[in-house]
């Protein structure tokens, strides 16, 4: 529930119980006037009438902090989204020394990094290659830290590294 709703809540239950403080002080010293007039004859002496004037001034005190702490709630910020913008940074382009890698393994690194991910059985179709050595070339490549795969399945991800 928002902050503003619970302090209109707040303010609500508060005036209710204002309310029903005065509805209560009144009979109450109707009840007083009544017992002191009978003993004392003048209510003003009398030592519940100031009781009941101590126990209202209480309940409107606490109504009154019950009162701002609503007020507080409603006007305060409400929770405010912290909204976090990915910029997209350029990423840097490693490049690698390929040269002492062979043909075929610069082949599955090319593929690799043109797609950014792709299957190994994608590989091993465009390549030709036999599963055997598509799996020593990527042994390779991952060995040198140029890629990595991912277990999908049954399948493997064949991914740039750092990605």
């Amino acid at each position: 529930m928002e902050n503003k709703n619970v302090g209109w809540i707040m303010i609500s239950i508060s005036i209710l119980i204002v309310l029903m403080v005065f509805l209560f002080n009144n009979t109450l010293m109707e009840s007083v006037r009544n017992s002191c007039f009978i003993q004392h004859g003048n209510v003003a002496s009398c030592e519940m009438y100031d009781s009941v004037n101590y126990q209202t001034y209480l309940a409107l005190g606490i109504v009154g902090v019950l009162i701002i702490f609503g007020l507080f709630l409603i006007f305060s910020k409400p929770n405010e989204r912290i909204i976090i913008k990915k910029i997209k940074e350029k990423k840097v382009q490693k490049e690698f020394n390929l040269s002492s890698f062979r043909p075929e393994e610069k082949q599955v690194y090319n593929l690799v990094k043109e797609n950014g991910a792709i299957f190994q059985a994608d590989i091993i179709e465009k390549t030709g290659f036999s599963k055997a050595r598509m799996t020593r070339i990527i042994d390779k490549l991952e060995g040198s830290e140029l890629v990595e795969r991912k277990r999908r399945g049954m399948t493997n991800v064949v991914v740039l590294k750092g990605e």
